[in-house]
């Protein structure tokens, strides 16, 4: 299954804490290895968070992933499919809707 995978960074503490919880963040990224097939990932321009393109065949592999960091960020990932499968699915959502 391909997924997106979204992250923004947590604040709420102070400045200072921010930046410890920025800095520990970093130290877990350096010695991560993702579990899942990463397609791309990218940092948003305002340090906010970023997104991955990923795939896996088995969701409890990229749940313990986000549990790593789910300490430091806030995550959601949405399933997502090609342009032309979801034009498909959105096709036959259409025929079965004027059909019945």
């Amino acid at each position: 299954m391909k997924y997106v995978l979204q992250w923004t960074n947590r604040s709420g503490g102070s400045s200072e804490e921010n930046l410890a919880s920025l800095q520990r963040s970093l130290e877990v990224l350096s010695k991560w290895t993702p579990s899942t097939t990463i397609h791309q990932f990218v940092a948003r321009v305002d340090g906010g968070g970023g997104f991955a393109v990923g795939e896996t065949d088995d969701m409890a592999v990229l749940a313990r992933d986000c549990a790593i960091f789910t300490p430091y960020v806030d995550i959601a990932v949405h399933p997502v499919l090609d342009v032309a499968q979801g034009a498909e699915a959105l096709g036959a959502g259409v025929e079965f809707n004027r059909t019945n």
